[in-house]
């Protein structure tokens, strides 16, 4: 009478174990070594395997089988071994996770995350199809950001078309990631978004942005159901044998304030990092991708300075950590020091990466019907990369949509006064740049004089910023984005004593990881009478 009672009240309340299944707080992690994404006969269990629920770590035993305590809602997940791979699901992703929520959920607009009981967490692992390469290639996507199905087109055409014709029908890379704001507040557009992404056939991993928030949550706690649902777990770690990754959620939602949300992170995600980064070397490539910058902007908290330093600690012992973020739709480095509350041996490198849409997918549209979508910093919208050496080392890239391989664009006057005071100057924007930068011209082979960090925005997209001004009619769907101070913008003096003619202007950068890059332009001088 009593075992019925209570298998009724665990039927009543949604609990009731299905005939044979293992509780839901245990599983197994082994080598799928036929891929049909189950368990058969003679396929071996993989020991030492990291499993977590976002909060604890655990390691498979000699049978492959791991164990947590786990509560009724959650997402459990495998730390990625750098000797094996996950299989990809029908959306292209990675298989790496399992949610499961027991209770009835506040419906949101965008379909949170819905009532899921999985018989069990067995993870299947895909033995790697061949040696790891000296390098790792990982394509970096900031804020690709659409907001309706137009830009969604805006991203297939203008990103990812022209890589997956780069790669030949090969994988674009060995690693993807995008570093939040998928999409500008319409949820509804992740399955467009993922079947684009899905055909650079690279493994890609989705970081939380501002812009990917259930806004009608009630609160942090499940402000990211719906992003959950489609890419995951918000925070987790990824390893491969040049570098380890770990994917951080840094936006704390707070509805209602005055700024509904706010740089920082959440103590089961301390939780999770403590227990991770306490089992990796301190010589290791660790690499850390967000979405909010962990500098502060100009005299404003943009994230919690507590949350940071209580970061920068665990991070400290490590040699080789790199931060990846975005948010900003600008391209800039950030070098933290003891301001920042980092108190390694050398500056800890942030480099804040670029916008997949650049201005929001703005601008004069060209021939091809996508528009110019260039940054406030005057930086082309595009996306980097990052290369990752057996060694430790890594370089940085990035890459101008459609652009080929330009690296800075160039900005001077077509005609000045032959014998006019010389107060006009080029301009070269790196977009690379950082304030140490060498940058360098001259004027019609002449000897080669430094250019000045200027801190005037950049005067290309002023110009446009201009016509938009004087213009009777819209130039496009959105106007670019006003132009705004840069942190790589470079000046130098043109001559106006040469004589009438015209006369060729190359600048020369030497990027801190492509070496020299150059561009050209010119202009004339001619004579006039008062």
């Amino acid at each position: 009478m009593r075992l019925s009672l209570f298998v009724c009240l665990l039927l009543l309340a949604g609990l009731a174990p299905e005939a044979g299944a293992r509780t839901c707080n245990a599983g197994v992690v082994f080598e799928d070594t036929d891929g049909n994404g189950r368990r058969d006969r003679g396929e071996p269990a993989l020991a030492g395997v990291q499993v977590s629920d976002g909060r604890r770590i655990v390691r498979t035993d000699v049978q492959g089988r791991w164990s947590l305590p786990l509560s009724p809602d959650h997402t459990v997940f495998v730390i990625k071994p750098a000797s094996h791979d996950f299989p990809t699901g029908t959306d292209g992703l990675p298989v790496f996770w399992r949610h499961v929520v027991r209770s009835r959920q506040r419906a949101l607009r965008y379909g949170g995350l819905p009532r899921s009981t999985p018989r069990c967490h067995d993870f299947a692992l895909l033995p790697k199809s061949a040696p790891a390469n000296e390098s790792l290639k990982v394509l970096v996507f900031g804020d690709p950001q659409p907001k309706t199905s137009v830009d969604v087109d805006y991203y297939a055409r203008d990103i990812v078309a022209p890589i997956v014709e780069a790669a030949g029908g090969a994988p674009a890379a060995d690693l993807g990631l995008t570093l939040g704001d998928v999409v500008s507040d319409d949820l509804s557009l992740y399955p467009a978004m993922n079947r684009h992404t899905a055909t650079l056939r690279t493994p890609w991993l989705h970081v939380a942005g501002n812009h990917d928030l259930d806004f009608d949550a009630a609160g942090d706690a499940r402000s990211l159901d719906t992003f959950r649902r489609h890419f995951g777990p918000d925070t987790f770690a990824w390893e491969e044998a040049q570098a380890s990754f770990v994917v951080l959620d840094d936006v704390i939602y707070q509805p209602g304030a005055a700024k509904p949300y706010v740089g920082g992170l959440r103590e089961d995600q301390f939780s999770f990092l403590a227990a991770y980064l306490d089992q990796l070397p301190r010589d290791r490539r660790l690499v850390i991708a967000a979405h909010i910058p962990f500098f502060d902007e100009p005299s404003r908290e943009t994230f919690r300075r507590a949350d940071r330093e209580r970061l920068f600690e665990l991070l400290r012992p490590f040699t080789r950590v790199l931060l990846l973020t975005a948010h900003g739709h600008v391209q800039r480095h950030h070098r933290h020091g003891p301001a920042d509350g980092w108190f390694g041996a050398t500056p800890l490198h942030e480099y804040n990466v670029g916008a997949a849409c650049g201005g929001y997918w703005s601008g004069v549209k060209d021939a091809d019907g996508i528009p110019d979508s260039r940054m406030s910093d005057g930086t082309p919208n595009g996306y980097a990369t990052a290369r990752f050496a057996a060694d430790g080392s890594h370089d940085l890239r990035w890459h101008v949509a459609r652009g080929g391989d330009a690296a800075m664009h160039l900005h001077a006057p077509r005609v000045l006064r032959a014998g006019a005071y010389p107060g006009t100057g080029v301009y070269a924007n790196v977009y690379m740049g950082e304030a140490d930068s060498r940058v360098e011209y001259r004027v019609n082979g002449g000897d080669w004089q430094p250019m000045r960090l200027s801190d005037q925005p950049d005067p290309a997209l002023r110009t446009q910023n201009l016509l938009d001004d004087a213009a009777g009619n819209l130039r496009g769907y959105d106007r670019l984005p006003e132009a705004a101070e840069t942190t790589h913008l470079w000046r130098g003096t043109l001559p106006t004593d040469l004589g009438p003619g015209q006369y060729l202007i190359e600048v020369r950068a030497f990027d801190r990881w492509r070496g020299e890059i150059r561009a050209s332009t010119s202009y004339r001088l001619e004579t006039a009478a008062p």
